[in-house]
């Protein structure tokens, strides 16, 4: 698909205005005017970029998307025309072409469903399969409103994540760029004082001073390794094993792999709590949901499960004892077999999840701040010693 961007007339109203739209060509975009009741006047291909590539689709931009999309499906607007209406009033550009683009494929005859799932990278599997059950089912309000409920959910849970990873990473950074100004401007005093006095340097100190002088002649050396270092990382973590790693480690790592389960968890049964709510068959939810916790590690147990469930056994006894499936998730599914309300007790269980992510992401921040606090006085206080004890000793000698 290409953009162009177009000045036309109303039919009707003789008024002009000009706007942009997705088509495969000039030709097609303006058979998509006159077919919206536009006279083009004049087009002009957009380019892709670096504009375009600093005006990514976010989260919140997403978000309004799918609430004003639902707000007009549910009054009774034609999908197309609440297409329409959306792309008009989006602000960002990328997210306004997709959403043209949609609209393109919908007045073609394609499904909503397919329409969505060209733009993968915007909108997940989770997305894509309430869209097409809402579809389906004639619920496609209640689907989007379910959806953009899920990402407030899922963006609120990132925020106090992220939040609680704030203060640390400040500190780090706070104690690297102290240890940099004393390595390269205090130690290298410290030095010539006692080269002018003859003395000899304590361990200490002339361990910091070795490290100070590499540094400054081999700061080229050090860049490239640390770029190096990078490099490597960000590639091995993008390899299956790299990936398989980091989704382990994340559920066993000290202080963190609560939080980590917890949240998890929570991702997994609000997801699926959803999708079995709009209709979706069991099998996929599960296989949708596994997807959704972004964790290939708990995913697979997930599968696993699936797996069972399809040989003919019930979804409780499937994620029982299942690795990283935490208790509470097959205990409230037996209830809801039970009672023929799944959905609603993988519901109930997120939302303790959820609280529980709530209270140990406050544990976290308050056991930090004072583990931070040792460490910064523990190297601020190596530093300081390092410098002063020489000093001292040289004011004793005299």
């Amino acid at each position: 698909m290409r953009r162009f961007s177009y000045r036309a007339t109303e039919q009707k109203t003789g008024k002009h205005i000009k706007g942009s739209i997705q088509a495969e060509s000039e030709r097609a975009a303006g058979k998509l005017l006159i077919d919206r009741g536009y006279i083009p006047d004049s087009f002009k291909e957009e380019g892709s970029g670096l504009a375009s590539k600093l005006n990514k689709v976010t989260t919140k931009d997403k978000l309004l998307f799918t609430r004003q999309f639902a707000t007009l499906i549910g009054a009774g607007l034609p999908l197309a025309n609440s297409l329409r209406t959306v792309s008009e009033q989006t602000q960002n550009k990328s997210m306004r072409a997709i959403i043209e683009e949609i609209l393109a494929d919908v007045e073609a005859g394609k499904s909503l469903g397919d329409a969505f799932a060209k733009h993968p990278d915007v909108f997940d599997k989770v997305y894509l399969s309430l869209v097409r059950a809402g579809e389906v089912s004639g619920t496609l309000d209640d689907s989007l409103r379910r959806i953009a409920a899920q990402q407030e959910k899922d963006a609120a849970m990132m925020s106090k994540i992220r939040g609680a990873m704030t203060y640390p990473a400040i500190v780090l950074v706070v104690i690297i760029a102290v240890v940099i100004f004393m390595m390269v401007t205090v130690v290298p005093q410290v030095e010539n004082l006692y080269d002018d006095l003859g003395e000899e340097l304590p361990a200490l100190t002339a361990f910091m001073v070795a490290m100070s002088a590499f540094a400054a002649q081999f700061w080229w050396l050090m860049i490239i390794v640390m770029a190096g270092l990078v490099w490597g990382f960000l590639q091995f973590r993008k390899t299956k094993t790299g990936i398989s790693f980091f989704a382990t480690f994340k559920l066993n790592v000290p202080i963190f792999k609560g939080l980590f389960q917890r949240l998890y968890m929570a991702r997994f049964a609000r997801t699926a709590q959803i999708l079995l709510a709009t209709g979706v068959p069991m099998l996929d939810t599960l296989k949708i949901s596994g997807d959704a916790m972004n964790n290939v590690t708990v995913q697979k147990s997930v599968d696993e499960a699936a797996e069972r469930v399809q040989a003919g056994k019930q979804l409780s006894d499937s994620l029982k004892g299942k690795d990283y499936i935490l208790p509470l998730i097959p205990q409230m599914a037996s209830i809801g077999e039970q009672s023929g309300k799944i959905d609603e007790m993988l519901g109930k269980a997120a939302q303790v999840y959820e609280d529980e992510l709530d209270e140990q992401i406050k544990a976290i921040s308050t056991m930090i701040e004072p583990i931070l606090m040792v460490f910064l006085a523990v190297v601020a206080g190596g530093m300081v010693g390092a410098i002063l004890f020489p000093i001292y000793s040289l004011v004793n000698n005299i």
